[in-house]
């Protein structure tokens, strides 16, 4: 019934599941989830991930350098279409801008941007979308994005946070919007407007586990069956039933990594 669009299933805590990946899918049936996209932020940390979940038919994978990692391997173009057709990956990302801690860090600034510009040219050559991460950077993302053509695969913005007119950009370069348990936050009141406001055939949910538990788990470890709470408050900002939310978001998914 729910599709996590975007995940970390090497960075959530299995404990409560014996340290079993196969046993806390298992466990999720009875939540409804029924595929998981684990995304890779870290080079180093992919192989390990890679192998975490490449027995499980109900999670893909991505390929990518999150914006904000520093003092790790910085992959080439080649290395990243390398290794996304060699291991099926599904998007090339997590990529993007971060500029939230980074002041008038001028170098850092321009690492972050030519690393977007290698991953966007790299989905470009083996022909995946992008899952992009954005915070405090809206004019220079789009104006990247548009500049290295990132039209021509499209993707996502993922665990969206900003306005309504980044939305707009964003949909009219052939993105998604992705939405996470910040959709729930009681003061994320621009979150919900956007929530409200973006075409049916063009939202995804997500649980950006571990990370940003969702309203009623808000404050725990994330889990990705949580996404079943994004769906819940999707629906009530738009309308609809968690039924409608639960299959739009999976044609939706399905559509944009041709699952």
């Amino acid at each position: 019934m729910f599709i996590d669009s975007h995940c970390h299933l090497d960075r959530v805590d299995l404990a409560p599941y014996g340290n079993d990946l196969a046993t806390y899918i298992e466990a999720t049936q009875a939540d409804s989830l029924d595929h998981l996209l684990c995304v890779a932020i870290n080079w180093e940390a992919y192989p390990a991930m890679r192998d975490l979940v490449v027995k499980q038919p109900m999670i893909s994978i991505s390929v990518g350098v999150h914006p904000t990692e520093e003092g790790g391997y910085d992959p080439s173009v080649e290395e990243l279409v390398d290794v996304a057709v060699r291991d099926k990956v599904v998007a090339i990302g997590e990529t993007g801008l971060d500029y939230a801690r980074l002041e008038n860090n001028s170098a850092a600034i321009e690492c972050q941007r030519q690393r977007f510009r290698r991953h966007i040219a790299a989905a470009r050559q083996c022909d995946k979308p992008l899952i992009i991460h954005t915070r405090e950077a809206q004019a220079d993302t789009i104006k990247i994005m548009q500049e290295e053509s990132a039209a021509e695969v499209g993707g996502v913005m993922h665990c969206f946070t900003e306005d309504w007119s980044m939305a707009e950009a964003a949909l009219a370069l052939n993105f998604y919007i992705s939405f996470s348990g910040i959709v729930t936050f009681k003061n994320a009141k621009q979150v919900q407007e956007v929530a409200k406001k973006v075409p049916a055939d063009r939202f995804l949910i997500e649980t950006d586990s571990p990370y940003l538990a969702p309203v009623p788990m808000r404050g725990k470890p994330n889990y990705p069956n949580y996404v079943k709470y994004v769906a819940e408050k999707m629906a009530e900002l738009r309308g609809v039933s968690v039924e409608q939310i639960a299959a739009q978001s999976s044609a939706n998914y399905a559509r944009l990594f041709n699952r």
